[in-house]
């Protein structure tokens, strides 16, 4: 068994290998993804690039399902960005209430169980390195593939105490570059990888193996990416910890 300095160290050359030809991985590996990667970002934000820029890394790993919420708080700066959402933002909010922690860019929330800030490249590597050693294991085996006309989802059956997860399916947009040019970030040109632009609970799995069909227009209009999220919830819908994913980064 690698040493986990050995294996951080596998794990970021394997993130500069990707780094060049980044927001295009073509397909999916079969196998089970070790993570879900949330990242909370805004155009109007001066230290997002960076972050930004470690995430499009992420987002061409074939074993995690990554995600980039665009939120609206930071337009008042004097750029508005027109990727963000007022749900992206509430999806924020609801994680830290859940977590305990303070609302703020750029923010990564790893499985839905602990937050690190989108610049700590080290911090994000630990978090992941944490996950690939089963310390949150999914416990629902989750595969997304597409009908000529619609996408299906499958989820299996998991242990007798799953009860009440939302399954989740979040419309993408696999990469999006953009001119800003006012705010903090003026004169920069960023890319953006995996912007969700939509995202909805479209059933609930209670630990009993479930199929579900969505149709592929909805998600070819919104960026062609798609993933679905099996996530448990508080009592008020916050978003809790991840119980499974899979992600497809085209359905067009």
């Amino acid at each position: 068994m690698r040493s986990l300095t050995a294996r951080r160290t596998i794990l970021k050359m394997g993130l500069v290998a990707v780094a060049l030809p980044s927001c295009f991985r073509a397909s999916r590996a079969a196998d089970r993804p070790i993570a879900v990667v949330e990242l909370f970002t805004s155009q109007g934000c001066s230290s997002c690039p960076r972050a930004d820029a470690l995430f499009s890394e992420l987002a061409d790993r074939s074993d995690l399902v990554a995600l980039a919420y665009h939120v609206d708080y930071w337009d008042y700066l004097g750029w508005k960005d027109d990727l963000a959402t007022p749900e992206n933002t509430e999806r924020q909010h609801g994680y830290g209430e859940v977590l305990g922690t303070s609302v703020y860019t750029p923010q990564i929330v790893i499985n839905g169980r602990l937050d690190v800030t989108g610049t700590d490249r080290s911090a994000v590597l630990d978090a992941l390195e944490a996950a690939a050693s089963g310390a949150h294991t999914f416990s629902a085996d989750v595969t997304l593939s597409a009908t000529s006309q619609n996408v299906v989802i499958d989820i299996g059956k998991g242990p007798a105490q799953a009860t009440g997860a939302h399954i989740i399916l979040a419309a993408y947009r696999p990469h999006k570059s953009v001119e800003i040019r006012a705010g903090e970030n003026r004169g920069k040109t960023i890319d953006y990888c995996n912007v969700v632009r939509s995202y909805q609970t479209i059933g609930v799995w209670h630990g009993k193996a479930v199929r579900l069909e969505f149709p592929k227009t909805e998600i070819s209009s919104k960026g062609g990416g798609c993933a679905v999220l099996v996530q448990s919830v508080d009592g008020k819908g916050n978003p809790g910890p991840v119980l499974g994913a899979a992600d497809i980064p085209s359905v067009v």
